[in-house]
């Protein structure tokens, strides 16, 4: 129990500087509001001068007041530490962290990077950074809608605002760039970076291609009865996950024993089990 809070609090930590750099080496003096509580900072950065992490900080207040009325002490006690070390982060760094670039592509796009490294792993870490997600999430208590609709909204507003607020349509555009490369980002560090492909492979010789994926790759397979609807003859599904470098290798097995076989080919993000990642516990 303690070695698991040790951890999480350790990545999350490292998760929000990372996403502070992001936005003070990058979104933040390139005037990228790229949505949420951090846009709407941003803005007030450059319109009046204010501390990024502090408008942060006092922005999520209230929202830690609603949620605790609205979705209890656990969601919120567990916010808490992301959204407040991210603030002091944000401020502690800004005076130390130079101009990088003043290419606004450049910025958008490192920018966008660090974010959605650093709140994947907050969030891959079991922790959270207030602002517009748990407005979302408090909201849906009321209505009953969809969080990442909400969110998308949420940012929408905050990106034209900004339009206007900069008189900048390219800097808005430049903020859209930056809140999709972040969510991207965000899911591949959540989900994970693996290179390991899956293969469905329907065919009449299930045994002979798993006896060969077994033999040759030093992998496995599973397999399941199967009828197919147009032909109306049975079947057997085999589903097995390999490394890159075996695909090639196992499309030749399955043309050598079946060449009639159906196969699809697919990406996982991430493979947990025997022969492949741990998988880990919560303790």
């Amino acid at each position: 129990m303690i070695a698991r809070f040790i951890k999480d609090t350790l990545g999350v930590t490292i998760g929000v500087i990372l996403t502070a750099i992001g936005l003070d080496a990058f979104l933040v003096p390139a005037k990228i509001a790229a949505g949420g509580l951090s846009g709407v900072a941003t803005i007030l950065y450059h319109l009046f001068n204010l501390p990024v992490g502090l408008m942060m900080l006092l922005m999520n207040a209230p929202l830690f007041i609603w949620s605790f009325l609205r979705l209890g002490s656990r969601y919120t006690v567990n916010s808490i530490y992301g959204t407040v070390a991210l603030s002091l982060f944000i401020d502690l760094l800004a005076p130390y962290i130079p101009l990088l670039t003043e290419d606004l592509l450049l910025a958008c796009l490192y920018g966008g990077v660090l974010m959605g490294i650093g709140l994947g792993m907050v969030f891959r870490f079991n922790g959270t950074t207030g602002g517009t997600e748990l407005l979302a999430a408090i909201i849906r208590t009321y209505m009953g809608v969809n969080i990442g609709q909400l969110l998308f909204i949420i940012d929408g507003v905050v990106v034209i605002w900004a339009g206007f607020v900069f008189r900048s349509a390219e800097l808005a555009m430049y903020a859209l760039i930056a809140i999709f490369l972040t969510a991207w980002i965000i899911d591949l560090v959540i989900e994970g970076f693996s290179s390991d492909k899956a293969f469905i492979i329907i065919t009449r010789r299930a045994d002979t291609i798993s006896q060969a994926i077994i033999k040759d790759l030093d992998r496995s397979a599973t397999a399941w009865k199967a009828q197919g609807m147009y032909s109306g003859t049975e079947q057997e599904v085999l589903i097995s996950v390999v490394g890159r470098s075996q695909v090639t290798r196992l499309k030749d097995i399955v043309k050598r024993e079946d060449p009639l076989a159906f196969v699809i080919l697919a990406n996982v993000h991430e493979v947990l089990g025997e022969g492949f990642k741990e998988l880990e516990t919560q303790s």
